[in-house]
């Protein structure tokens, strides 16, 4: 950060406090609005002859507060470290880059019930878009070369999607597997399978998400982190998605590992992601 321009980490310090303070003292209550509308229309959804949504209920009831306050602890610390980003304290980019990806991963996924059966103008994707607000610009205003900053940004962006994607994938199955026919017995191969492939996304998205800070550095850590999960995410998804045909959101997660993997592997983008060229990095 010391690199960065003193302009810059102004910048940097005031976007930190400003969305900060959006993320603690707004956003709480944009997230309320979002889970009440999707109480109100799944409840309606489940009366209309889809009892098998019931499930839904209290896994988003949870899921939703848990991210209100995953967003609100990203907050304040926002809040708190601006000042070291003003000074320019390395530690600051890694750590701000990951509170900002609170409001961008949960906000998207939180927006997914709209795609579905919530109707109206979708308020999870301002959530969405105020964590990427700080997520991109700090990006390019940190110190780097332009091609650095692009393919950091395309890096870092498609991890921050399989990361929302993967996160949705376990809450589906866990959705499914609590009304599934017969349960707790599973009736055949097919919804153990769905279990599994919600399981491994879940791993994933742990490992991706840590992967954010350490590419942020340009760690060879988190490069093998985004790397591994994207390909476990390809392992599980591919066969899935030829064995669960209703859906195509296998293919859907598949894809976006797909797409992290081109910024992560093609050694032209790999040169200009990893900073520290040493193996152990």
């Amino acid at each position: 950060m010391k690199e960065t321009s003193q302009t810059n980490r102004n910048i940097m310090a005031v976007i930190a406090a400003v969305i900060g303070l959006v993320m603690a003292y707004v956003i709480p209550f944009l997230v309320q609005t979002s889970l009440e509308r999707v109480l109100v229309y799944l409840s309606a959804h489940i009366k209309a002859g889809n009892p098998a949504f019931s499930s839904g209920l209290p896994l988003f009831d949870f899921s939703y507060s848990i991210w209100r306050a995953l967003i609100f602890a990203g907050g304040a610390g926002l809040v708190v470290i601006a000042w070291e980003i003003k000074k320019g304290s390395e530690w600051t980019f890694p750590l701000a880059l990951t509170l900002f990806a609170l409001p961008s991963v949960g906000g998207f996924y939180m927006f997914l019930p709209y795609i579905s059966w919530v109707p109206g103008f979708p308020l999870p994707m301002v959530i969405s878009f105020i964590g990427l607000a700080g997520y991109w610009s700090f990006i390019f205003l940190h110190h780097g070369t332009k091609i650095q900053k692009w393919v950091r940004f395309a890096a870092l962006t498609f991890i921050g999607m399989l990361t929302t994607h993967a996160f949705t994938i376990g809450i589906g199955a866990q959705r499914t597997m609590a009304t599934r026919p017969g349960h707790p017995m599973y009736p055949d191969f097919t919804w153990w399978l769905f279990r599994w492939a919600g399981e491994v996304n879940w791993v994933a998205v742990i490992f991706l998400f840590m992967s954010i800070p350490l590419l942020a550095m340009g760690k060879r850590r988190g490069w093998w982190m985004a790397v591994i999960s994207s390909i476990a995410i390809l392992m599980i998804n591919v066969p899935t998605q030829f064995i669960r045909t209703k859906t195509l959101d296998y293919l859907y997660g598949a894809l976006l590992a797909a797409g992290v993997l081109v910024f992560t592997l093609v050694p032209y983008f790999k040169k200009h992601l990893l900073e520290d060229k040493s193996p152990e990095a």
